[in-house]
């Protein structure tokens, strides 16, 4: 096995799926940015939740708004359900596993808050509660996915967000995941901030 040549395949597979996605994505990240920008211009907040690396891109994501993405600016209103190992631990023990995200949204959650939904194959149990309670709270879903949509595509409304990456293989998909979440930032800021380029 060449490992250069594979590695170089890696490289050229992912890019290949990003530039592919590049027409069916954009107009679902642009209206979530819009969403969310909204949601944080009305004090709301963006509760972000995933499993395994998509709990790596909801705090990721939390941070970068929390914090800061590239361009300086205040603090946003942002939260990964995925950090508290007490409320997780909890929760899994006294009730299931299946909710640990919609009661953390059962609690924090208001009308007009925004719910990051991210699940590679839209099967996530967790992720569907999630997006239940969510809509019991009055809240908008913005919903990340691949394979399809999975259950979450019959969970969504009119008034949700759907980014399904058009491809099956959950590297490329959590690849695309994270360019998006990349592109969520970069339209908050620069509709809050006015940036024009």
């Amino acid at each position: 096995m060449n490992l250069i040549d594979r590695i170089s395949r890696q490289f050229e597979d992912s890019a290949r799926a990003k530039l592919a996605a590049i027409e069916w994505l954009a107009p679902p990240v642009a209206e979530a940015v819009e969403i969310m920008t909204n949601c944080l211009l009305n004090n709301g907040k963006i509760l972000a939740c995933g499993n395994g690396g998509s709990a790596a891109d909801a705090q990721h994501f939390a941070a970068e708004l929390v914090n800061r993405f590239e361009m300086e600016r205040p603090p946003l209103a942002a939260v990964a359900l995925t950090t508290d190992s007490s409320v997780l631990t909890s929760i899994g023990n006294d009730y299931e596993f299946a909710q640990i995200f919609s009661k953390q949204i059962s609690a924090l959650g208001q009308a007009g808050d925004v719910l990051l939904a991210i699940s590679t194959s839209g099967n996530s149990s967790n992720i569907l509660a999630a997006i239940t309670a969510a809509h019991e709270r009055e809240m908008r879903v913005v919903a990340l996915t691949g394979k399809g949509g999975g259950k979450v595509a019959e969970l969504l409304t009119q008034k949700d967000v759907h980014v399904c990456a058009p491809i099956d293989r959950t590297a490329r998909i959590q690849e695309i995941h994270l360019l998006v979440l990349h592109c969520l930032c970069d339209g908050i800021d620069c509709l809050l901030l006015g940036v024009e380029n």
